[in-house]
């Protein structure tokens, strides 16, 4: 299955000094349908103005993400890391057993990025830290992935099962990602149009996927996307040992 959400079905949410699109449940914004997909929790498309920025607060049990696309934001966090994360950078903070951040916007103008919360495959971990930069060469008409908990080489590493790639397509140019039964593929359409399968989406746009044969993404005009695989959510209840039952 391929279910396409349209880019006005996104929740925007303007403060002034922040203006951002949620696409799954967040703070304020609530849907029972809409909490997360698979593992993927959280995907936030935000613009924060010069000038202002996010104060200290804390996270715990996280993978999250972070994908500046333009402009510059300085991250000071708990763990003693303080770092400017430019256009092109992916940095990634392991909440684990928790810590403290804040993001502020120094710069002259605004910055434009993506944020992903990913569920952990274990709990209790330190937390850690990690920040690349990739050149933007790197994705054009390839899957290049970003973050990665699957032993990816290069990639910003993290806790879980799954990948973020990024890429940007020349009209006409396709790429081919082998989806797997028992997980799911999530995209997000920066700009552009495209076509996943043969269905269609356009800019902000975004794909929920559900299919074990391989996803041909083909660009209808230069297209830029996220691409997010990740494990199926399995759920809450009784183990498998449970299940078994017991005589008595």
């Amino acid at each position: 299955m391929i279910e396409i959400i349209k880019a006005k079905n996104r929740h925007f949410s303007d403060f002034g000094w922040l203006k951002t699109y949620w696409l799954f449940s967040f703070s304020s914004y609530f849907d029972p349908h809409n909490i997360q997909f698979g593992s993927l929790r959280v995907f936030n498309d935000d613009i924060v103005a010069p000038g202002t920025g996010f104060p200290t607060h804390p996270h715990e049990e996280m993978e999250i993400v972070t994908i500046v696309l333009n402009g510059e934001m300085t991250h000071e966090d708990s763990m003693g890391n303080k770092a400017v994360i430019k256009a092109g950078d992916v940095q990634r903070m392991s909440a684990g057993t928790g810590l403290t951040h804040s993001e502020f916007n120094l710069a002259e103008k605004p910055v434009h990025f993506f944020q992903i919360w990913i569920f952990p495959d274990q709990r209790g971990l330190a937390p850690t830290y990690d920040q690349k930069t990739y050149a933007a060469g790197d994705w054009q008409n390839r899957l290049f992935p970003l973050a990665s908990g699957q032993n990816i080489s290069g990639a910003v590493t993290f806790h879980t099962d799954a990948t973020i790639y990024r890429c940007n397509l020349e009209t006409g140019k396709e790429v081919t990602h082998q989806a797997i039964a028992g997980r799911r593929i999530f995209i997000y359409l920066t700009d552009g149009h495209l076509t996943a399968n043969g269905h269609e989406l356009l800019a902000k746009d975004q794909a929920q996927i559900d299919i074990s044969e391989p996803l041909v993404i083909k660009a209808q005009e230069r297209s830029g996307f996220i691409l997010i695989d990740v494990p199926s959510d399995t759920g809450f209840g009784y183990s498998q040992d449970i299940l078994k039952g017991r005589s008595k």
